[in-house]
């Protein structure tokens, strides 16, 4: 049975997994089994994937270009195809974009999702009619093993909201455009349309303070059940809810609310703040989106690796993060990875992506089965003196801190101040919002500073040389970062706060909301 709805014709929800909590529980069950066949054996499943992508792209232009024709074996293909960023491939994108097929990819792509770049300005990265199912298939998957592993399912019943881009996609040369939340709006299975929130003309709002603000009205009085999106706007949401309720916490707006999905940056610096706005502790399943591929999600509540997805038309190299600038650096396999190495993260993907560098950094908690945590950005680095601190490093440092103390924090940064006062040694300069700031500033900033000396060894040396002075600590104002993101034009979506970086421009930008 079809429904009219926005202009399109929809499938109604015909009582699948996402309306009724009994039938979700055998469909868990089935979809762990096809997924432990593959998790057992992940590293020979990745030889197959990469057998796969050849074979089906030796005919593309930059497959000819590359000799796939030739390439037998891994060590085959790291001869052939080098390990590049956006700018490196953006020629064969280009040809792409203009509508040329069989080029990075048989045919042409589905859709381009776009990004915002740093260096190339917007991105179009492609997605293909053999990538775009694994997005769907590894989102529903990260549900079904929680609910197989908890027997939790009373959740699919009531109301689900995905905080996402709007769905409007634009058209060029034949390929829909648009942000992948939004694209992957467009393919939300019919059993779960009845349960989903916001409206359609509630997502389509492009100003996100007012989007924020419908989806208030639109849910405040619904049993909202499962809430997904990235922590920081989530945050702002929960706010808007209580204050609209009179200053309610959210599982007293929400009585069922029971489980939080989240990705795109590290809950723990948001988990203080969150958890006190909810006003109780929920479950929480992180997983790891990107346009270029959906790469893992975590699939145990007993642990907080996430499960690398080693059979979703992506073959994985990873490449020691200490070696990324050099060369030559050293291209792993799966099986060739080792525990806690922080790795530079490249995808070829069935997309159309070759040695891609995502920009991410991973460390394997876990290789059986394989797991990662997220390390930070391999550009995300301060390294002015020499000291190369890295995103994790300053998150644990503040984090065990914050806790010890009883303090909670809204969103920090990290920037090197290299031009300190006639007389002062150059130092690290944190730029924090505190919800509850500590009782002593001066004793907090030391532990701090004593933390990342024991994370950093080159930072150590540093400030035990007296090269640098210890750590230096900004408090900023309520909404400083809300405010900063808006006055960019990054608020809202899939934009994220950078935790630390290389050079002083997100750090001269905030100065002006110091306390």
């Amino acid at each position: 049975m079809e429904k009219e709805k926005n202009g399109r014709k929809e499938k109604s929800p015909s009582g699948g997994w996402g309306l009724k909590a009994a039938l979700s529980k055998p469909f868990a069950a089935f979809a762990v089994w096809q997924i432990n066949k593959w998790k057992n054996n992940a590293v020979n499943a990745q030889h197959n994937i990469l057998k796969k992508l050849i074979d089906e792209a030796k005919n593309t232009a930059f497959g000819k270009d590359h000799h796939f024709a030739e390439i037998k074996t891994y060590a085959d293909f790291k001869k052939h195809v080098p390990v590049q960023d956006y700018e490196g491939l953006k020629p064969y994108v280009d040809r792409v974009v203009a509508g040329e097929a069989d080029v990075l990819w048989k045919g042409k792509p589905l859709y381009f999702a776009k990004t915002s770049g740093t260096t190339s300005g917007v991105k179009y990265i492609p997605l293909s009619k053999e990538s775009m199912p694994e997005h769907i298939k590894a989102a529903r998957n990260a549900i079904l093993t929680y609910i197989n592993e908890t027997g939790k399912a009373d959740f699919v019943n009531g109301k689900m909201i995905f905080l996402q881009g709007s769905p409007v996609l634009s058209v060029k040369h034949g390929i829909n455009v648009g942000r992948l939340s939004g694209i992957v709006a467009h393919h939300v299975p019919a059993y779960l349309q009845k349960n989903r929130l916001p409206s359609y003309e509630t997502n389509i709002i492009e100003d996100w303070e007012q989007k924020v603000d419908a989806i208030v009205e639109e849910t405040i009085n619904e049993n909202m059940t499962l809430i997904s999106g990235i922590p920081p706007w989530v945050q702002m949401y929960f706010d808007k809810l209580s204050e609209q309720s009179g200053g309610k916490k959210i599982a007293e707006i929400f009585r069922n609310f029971s489980l939080f999905i989240y990705g795109g940056v590290n809950f723990e610096p948001y988990r203080a703040k969150i958890e006190q706005s909810i006003g109780k502790k929920i479950d929480a399943i992180e997983t790891y989106p990107a346009s270029e591929g959906f790469i893992a999600y975590q699939d145990s509540q007993k642990d907080k690796g996430l499960l690398l997805l080693a059979d979703a038309g992506i073959f994985y190299e990873f490449v020691p993060a200490d070696e990324y600038y050099n060369d030559n650096p050293t291209r792993l396999s799966l099986g060739e990875v080792e525990l806690d190495t922080n790795y530079a993260l490249i995808l070829n993907t069935n997309a159309g992506l070759w040695g891609y560098s995502i920009g991410d950094t991973v460390k394997f908690v876990s290789k059986n089965p394989y797991k990662i945590v997220v390390t930070g950005r391999i550009k995300h680095f301060i390294s002015a003196f020499g000291e190369h601190v890295i995103g994790e490093e300053v998150e644990q440092a503040i984090l065990s801190v914050a806790n010890e103390e009883q303090v909670e924090i809204t969103e920090f940064t990290v920037a090197p101040q290299v031009n300190p006062e006639t007389g002062q040694l150059p130092y690290h300069e944190w730029f924090v919002e505190f919800s509850s700031a500590p009782k002593d500033m001066a004793t907090f900033s030391k532990k701090v500073d004593e933390a990342l000396q024991k994370k950093n060894i080159y930072y150590f040396d540093l400030i035990e040389g007296n090269i640098l002075q210890p750590l230096i600590i900004r408090t900023l104002q309520k909404d400083a970062f809300v405010n900063y993101m808006k006055s960019e034009g990054k608020l809202g979506g899939q934009n994220k706060v950078p935790r630390l970086s290389n050079d002083r421009k997100l750090a001269d930008g905030l100065e002006r909301y110091i306390v």
